[in-house]
């Protein structure tokens, strides 16, 4: 996912004019528009994301960040004014360290681990400025500084603000004002002479100097094709030059040459399947971690990686996997391919990598691909040439049953590798198929301070990032003042009388004539007030009201002094407060972002539902998942339904209403079976018949109220009944003749009520069956919560286990399907435990029958 950050100059040179008839400011709006229309025509451009910074102070100079929409993006864009000083030191500062605001928490430079490509996170910074003079408000600077201090945490870990996935490009404006006789210059974009030329250097970009519209849409052209996925890196030679080859160059230059060293970028491809780059080994560190160490050396944003000239032969061991990068054309690669051979290569090291020896160990090698088309990057395990042989001899020989000398020599190989390595080396070897030959307690080299501390750094990072996301977007609040207001009553210069004269004197044809201010010259100045608690006052003049908007006015003046509307903003009558443009009504990020942090959910477990703007039945799809009976087993079940649709796939009925929630559900609250009376000849089932007698006088003594009607005891009888009974149940009482109106008119007059129809047998037993099964679909639903916990705490599923309604055999297919929604997360020690706790069940049913039999 690039990220795309403009960085436009908003100094007040920015107003001047080009030939065009157009600021320089509406310029580079209108190339910030053209290079997303460019873009947008790659398909990989989806997963783009834009940022605005312009030359005004921290945090308003942040127009649109890390949660800022498109929209917004493209509002603050339109938005920008050209006021201000051409401070483009602290602007690039503030730029580097709002990319750098998520790097400490997610833990992609992986201080003192080495340093892994596919751990990257690609920002190009497009800075679009005039190249006029570096003005701040100590004075003029003829270079470009950056400022030391940042309240970014972690800044020390690295000498540079950026980092090695970290571009930046500029595009200077030098357009001239009167339009050129003279042809355009045909061929490439030359780089700019300005102070921010030598920073883009550094970074790995470049500037353009941009003369006429025509090459600015030419650099743009180019910009887009710079969006590479890749990290930069210097290349130095180190000992003697190569021999001539054969087919290679014949002529021999002495001294420094321009491929000797080169500050280019390798291409770290993404996975075509899974969009994201993949990779084995880190590229190593410049010093050799210390276990005793309390803090981590600060690391240059770009490794120093030198190559020998030495040549070599490629290793590649089958099912031994190594990393391929592709280098950006340069100086070095051109002269390799000139070399025209594709069968040997360049070793790569890191000094000071090693624990002895200031060159290192190679770590891969440099290599012409065999088309001869472009050079590669081979990264392969650190001190290759030595741990490769014994790796394929483990494979061939061996066979992956190694004696003692190879163990002895593999130990000794371990104890030259970083200690960092041992993490990649592990996951190679259990990809070889080789997992036990490395213990699970190898320290990884960092000691316990600098690993609390990168905790601490972490923890303070995502603390600053959220208040920067925060604060973008908000206004500063200027100190109020009295605001001076023009009462002159002078007419414009158009209209005054010697206006001829005093054109004459402005264009130096005639003598000079004094000239009055300009009222409109400070509109928006004001005058500070001594003293703070004074409050400028904020009422109109009644007498500068037009005479048509007097009602109006007393109006809202009358809502303001009696308080009497609920309008949020005074003055504003309820249509000038809903009344929104157009292009803002589906703006509903903003909306969200100025709304306060909602409260957090009762029930943690419960999945996040999305935002209902434009959708109200839209649901997070990753929060819902079916297992082997088609059901939901979380919380969403039957949200994703209308109203009026029914859940009864048969199409039958009405929809069945859900009850209220099971006392295992209630926080604080255990769940107690109800007690057995007495068997008597009149009660089949005493357990249920008790729980029907509960039921049956809870609704008695909600009737001892006279106000409540018996039709409303009737509908809540029938939610407990099936469709076709309380159906059949409710003709039965019209048959009787009592009617609601009438069953209402005596219970209020304190009358006998009429005799009630209980529930047959057969109802009731219904009832029963209906509500255990209600009772193991919740419990479901707990014990799959459970299982996809983490842990091995095992308790509250056999809790949850001896809380199963019904007979054996629904016990016992309940249980089986626990064992299979087990099996899908591998949980083999809770499949052990169920199956022993289902081999009980089977043994009580034994001895059950066993004594029954005599």
């Amino acid at each position: 996912m690039p990220v795309l950050l403009f960085l436009i100059d908003t100094s007040a040179s920015m107003n001047q004019r080009s030939h065009l008839g157009t600021s320089y400011l509406d310029i580079a709006k209108g190339a910030v528009e053209t290079f997303l229309k460019l873009r947008s025509r790659d398909p990989a451009s989806r997963g783009d994301r834009y940022m605005l910074v312009s030359f005004e102070e921290t945090p308003a100079g942040i127009k649109a960040g890390w949660k800022d929409s498109h929209a917004t993006f493209m509002t603050e864009l339109r938005n920008l004014q050209a006021v201000g000083l051409t401070s483009i030191g602290q602007s690039l500062r503030t730029s580097f360290d709002l990319l750098n605001l998520n790097r400490l928490v997610s833990g992609i430079d992986n201080y003192g681990q080495g340093r892994n490509p596919f751990f990257l996170e690609p920002a190009i910074i497009v800075a679009i400025t005039d190249g006029s003079k570096l003005t701040s408000s100590s004075g003029v600077q003829d270079e470009l500084h950056l400022p030391l201090t940042t309240p970014l945490p972690g800044s020390e870990l690295t000498k540079e603000p950026f980092r090695w996935d970290q571009r930046l490009f500029s595009l200077v404006l030098r357009i001239p004002g009167n339009a050129s006789p003279d042809p355009e210059p045909i061929g490439g974009v030359p780089l700019d002479p300005s102070p921010i030329t030598p920073m883009c250097e550094v970074t790995g970009g470049r500037s353009y100097s941009v003369f006429s519209q025509r090459m600015l849409n030419q650099c743009l052209e180019s910009l887009v094709q710079k969006i590479q996925s890749g990290v930069v890196i210097n290349f130095e030679k180190t000992g003697p030059d190569p021999p001539p080859t054969e087919d290679g160059p014949i002529e021999m230059k002495y001294g420094p040459q321009s491929w000797h060293s080169c500050h280019k970028m390798i291409y770290v491809r993404p996975n075509p399947k899974t969009g994201v780059p993949v990779g084995h080994w880190p590229i190593p560190e410049s010093f050799w971690p210390d276990q005793n160490s309390p803090t981590l050396p600060p690391r240059a944003a770009h490794p120093q990686v030198k190559f020998s000239c030495v040549d070599s032969e490629p290793m590649v061991v089958d099912k031994v996997p190594f990393d391929k990068y592709e280098l950006e054309p340069s100086p070095l690669t051109q002269y390799i391919l000139e070399r025209k051979s594709p069968h040997t290569c360049w070793q790569v090291f890191v000094c000071n990598s090693a624990k002895y020896g200031e060159l290192g160990q190679p770590f891969g090698y440099l290599k012409a691909s065999t088309a001869l088309n472009c050079v590669n990057l081979f990264v392969m395990p650190y001190n290759y040439p030595v741990v490769l042989p014994l790796l394929d001899d483990l494979i061939t020989v061996h066979k992956f049953k190694p004696p003692a000398k190879w163990r002895q020599s593999f130990e000794n190989y371990l104890k030259t590798v970083p200690p960092y390595y041992i993490t990649a080396l592990r996951k190679a070897l259990r990809m070889m198929g080789a997992p036990n030959l490395l213990a699970d307690n190898m320290e990884y080299g960092l000691s316990y301070s600098v690993v609390s501390y990168l905790k601490k750094l972490s923890q303070q990072a995502k603390i600053e990032a959220d208040r920067v996301c925060a604060s973008v977007g908000k206004k500063t609040v200027l100190e109020g003042g009295i605001k001076l207001r023009c009462r002159s009553s002078a007419l414009s210069l158009a209209h005054r009388k010697d206006f001829t004269q005093l054109l004459h004197s402005i264009m130096g044809d005639g003598p000079a004539l004094p000239v009055e201010a300009n009222n409109k010259e400070f509109a928006g100045f004001q005058l500070a007030a001594l003293n703070k608690a004074l409050k400028p006052q904020g009422l109109r003049n009644p007498y500068d009201i037009p005479r048509s908007h007097l009602i109006d006015q007393l109006s809202r003046m009358r809502r303001n002094l009696l308080h009497a509307s609920i309008c949020i903003l005074k003055g504003q009558d309820q249509d000038q407060l809903h009344s929104v443009p157009i292009a803002q009504m589906g703006n509903y990020q903003d909306f969200l972002k100025h709304c306060p942090s909602p409260l957090r959910e009762a029930d943690p477990d419960q999945p996040k539902r999305l935002h209902t703007f434009g959708n109200p039945f839209k649901l997070d799809k990753k929060a819902m998942m079916v297992d082997e009976a088609d059901e939901f087993v979380t919380g969403t079940q039957g949200k994703g339904k209308r109203p009026g649709e029914s859940s009864n796939p048969a199409g039958g009925g009405a929809p069945k209403r859900r009850r209220c929630m099971s006392p295992l559900l209630r926080l604080g609250r255990a769940y107690t079976p109800p007690k057995t009376p007495p068997r008597t000849p009149d009660n089949d089932d005493p357990e249920l018949t008790n729980h029907i007698n509960n039921h049956l006088e809870s609704n008695l003594s909600s009737d001892k109220d006279p106000s409540p009607a018996p039709e409303t005891e009737l509908i809540q009888q029938s939610n407990h009944l099936q469709p076709e009974e309380a159906e059949n149940q409710e003709n039965r009482v019209q048959e009787n003749g009592q009617s609601s109106d009438s069953e209402l008119s005596l219970g209020s007059e304190g009358e006998e009520e009429a005799p009630r129809r209980y529930p047959s047998p057969c109802q009731l037993k219904k009832i029963r069956n209906q509500e255990s099964q209600e009772l193991n679909s919740e419990l479901r639903v707990l014990i799959t919560k459970e299982i996809r916990k983490p842990g091995r705490r095992y308790e509250k599923i056999f809790y949850l286990l001896k809380q199963i309604q019904g007979s054996l055999e629904t016990r016992l297919i309940f249980l089986q399907s626990i064992i299979k929604e087990a099996a899908r997360f591998k949980k083999r020690v809770l499949i052990e435990q169920l199956e022993n706790f289902l081999e009980e069940i089977h043994l009580r049913a034994n001895s059950m029958n066993h004594l029954d039999g005599f």
